[in-house]
C-alpha cells in the first residue's frame, strides 16, 4: 500500500523535523493516522507532538492542528476507529465531514425566481442577440457551490480543543502550525499561521482548508473567501522546508488507482471505473491530477532544498482497499486504519537500507524488533499505550515517579534482549 520515496543529502544534520499532510477527506485522515502510528512504533526518537513544524491541507490540516495542540496519534486513532469513549470525550465520526449544507442549498434554491425573471427580461430586451437557451444560462448561478457543510468539523475541533484546555490561537502554540488555503478571488496561496495570517482562529483555518469547491462552500474570513489549498499544491512541503525543516515526512493519501488487478482481487466485476458512475470518474481524475503535480514538486525539492531530506509516504496505485473503502462503515474504518499501519511497517522494513542512514542523520533510528515482528498490529500498539497509561496512573497514586518507572521497564526490556 505505502509507496515511500526518499531524497537524502549527505550533509544534513540536526533535529528540525517537520510533517506535511495532504487531504483526502475522512479516508485520508484514517490513512494518515494509521501511517503515523506505524512511524511512531517503528522509529525510535520521533515524537509527532513535538515537531519543528506542521503543514496541513484539508483533513491533513485537521490532523496537523490536533498534533500541534498535543493530541496524540493513538488517541485520534482510537477516536476514529472506536465507538467507545477513550481519552477523547467524543469519538470522531466521518459523517462530520458530510452534513448537508442546508443554508447554501436554500440560498441557491431561493434565488431561482429572481434569476428566471432576469433571464426572461434579458431575452425580451435583446431577442436578436440572445437565444432563449443563452438567456436561461443565468440560472446556472442557482447551482450550489457546495453541497456539504464543514461547520460541524469546525465545531468538533473547537470542542476538542476546549475539552483539553488547549489553544485555538496559532500564536499560543509551542510549535509552528501552517494551514494552507487558496484565496478564491486571487487564486493565490495563503498560509494561515505565518506572521500576518496568525490572528485567524485555528478552527476557521481548518474549515477553510477543507472547503473543496463542489463539495463545500468557500469560507469567508475577514471579508475574503478561501477554499482548499490542494487546488494549488498537493502537500505544500515547500512551506515546511522554507521554514527550516531538515527532515520532512510527507503523507499523501491521494493517488490514482490502477484497476489492472481489481477484478482478480474481488473489488470490481470488471476493471472499468466508468461503470461506477460520475463520483468514481471524478475521483480518479482528481487523484491523477493531484499525484502528477506532486511528482513534479518532489523532484524540485532536491534541487531547491539540497540540505533537507524528504520522505514521502502514500498508498500504492493497486491499493484497492484505500480507493474503494467505505469510511462511513465502522468496520471499514478499523480495517483501513489497520491496513495503513501494517503496510507502512512493511514499506519501512523493505526500505530500511535506504531509510536508516537518512534517519540517523537526524538522531532517529529504526526499531528492527518492531519491523521484524509479524505479530505487530495497530490494536496491539494501541493496547500497549493504554496499558502504559494505566501503569503511570497507578505509579502516581502510589507516589512513585512515572519517569523512573518507564526507565526501569526500558532497562528490563534491554536486559532481556541482551
Amino acid at each position: 500500500m505505502t509507496g515511500l520515496r526518499v531524497m537524502p543529502h549527505p550533509t544534513s544534520s540536526g533535529r528540525r523535523i517537520g510533517l506535511a499532510m495532504a487531504g483526502g477527506g475522512p479516508e485520508g485522515a484514517v490513512y494518515e493516522l494509521g501511517a503515523l502510528r506505524a512511524l511512531e512504533d517503528a522509529i525510535e526518537g520521533i515524537d509527532f507532538n513535538h515537531l519543528h513544524i506542521y503543514v496541513g491541507i484539508s483533513s491533513g490540516a485537521f490532523v496537523g492542528a490536533c498534533l500541534a495542540n498535543g493530541v496524540r496519534v493513538d488517541d485520534m486513532a482510537h477516536a476514529i476507529t472506536s465507538t467507545t469513549q477513550g481519552n477523547l470525550r467524543n469519538p470522531f465520526r466521518p459523517e462530520t465531514f458530510y452534513s448537508p449544507s442546508g443554508r447554501e442549498l436554500w440560498h441557491r434554491f431561493s434565488s431561482v425566481p429572481r434569476l428566471l425573471r432576469e433571464a426572461l427580461r434579458s431575452y425580451v430586451a435583446r431577442p436578436d442577440d440572445l437565444t432563449l437557451v443563452e438567456s436561461l444560462m443565468r440560472l446556472s448561478q442557482a447551482l450550489p457551490v457546495g453541497v456539504f457543510d464543514n461547520e460541524p468539523l469546525r465545531r468538533y475541533f473547537e470542542d476538542l480543543i476546549e475539552e483539553r484546555g488547549e489553544s485555538n490561537d496559532f500564536r499560543e502554540l509551542k510549535t509552528r502550525l501552517r494551514i494552507v488555503v487558496a484565496d478564491l478571488d486571487s487564486g493565490e496561496a495563503v498560509v494561515f499561521g505565518r506572521p500576518g495570517h496568525d490572528d485567524v482562529p485555528i478552527s476557521h483555518a481548518v474549515q477553510a482548508s477543507t472547503a473543496l469547491p463542489g463539495l463545500y462552500p468557500p469560507v469567508e474570513i475577514d471579508g475574503r473567501y478561501y477554499v482548499d489549498g490542494v487546488l494549488l499544491k498537493t502537500v505544500h512541503a515547500s512551506v515546511a522546508l522554507e521554514e527550516g525543516a531538515q527532515l520532512l515526512f510527507c503523507l499523501n493519501p491521494i493517488v490514482p488507482v490502477d484497476t489492472v488487478r481489481a477484478v482478480e482481487a474481488g473489488y470490481m466485476r470488471r476493471g472499468k471505473l466508468v461503470d461506477r458512475g460520475l463520483p468514481t470518474v471524478m475521483s480518479q481524475t482528481f487523484r491523477t491530477l493531484i499525484r502528477s503535480r506532486l511528482g513534479v514538486g518532489m523532484k524540485a525539492y532536491d534541487r531547491l532544498f539540497p540540505d533537507s531530506d524528504v520522505v514521502l509516504l502514500e498508498p500504492k496505485r493497486d491499493d484497492y482497499r484505500m480507493f474503494f473503502t467505505n469510511v462511513f462503515s465502522f468496520a471499514d474504518r478499523r480495517a483501513t486504519c489497520e491496513h495503513a499501519y501494517r503496510e507502512t511497517l512493511i514499506e519501512l522494513r523493505n526500505r530500511r537500507g535506504e531509510l536508516e542512514p537518512v534517519l540517523e542523520r537526524h538522531g532517529l533510528h529504526l526499531r528492527h524488533d518492531v519491523l521484524d515482528d509479524p505479530r505487530q498490529d495497530l490494536w496491539h500498539s494501541l493496547a500497549t499505550v493504554r496499558a502504559e497509561e494505566r501503569r503511570e496512573r497507578r505509579a502516581r497514586r502510589s507516589g512513585r515517579n512515572p519517569e523512573i518507572e518507564r526507565l526501569d521497564r526500558a532497562l528490563s526490556r534491554l536486559e532481556a534482549l541482551v
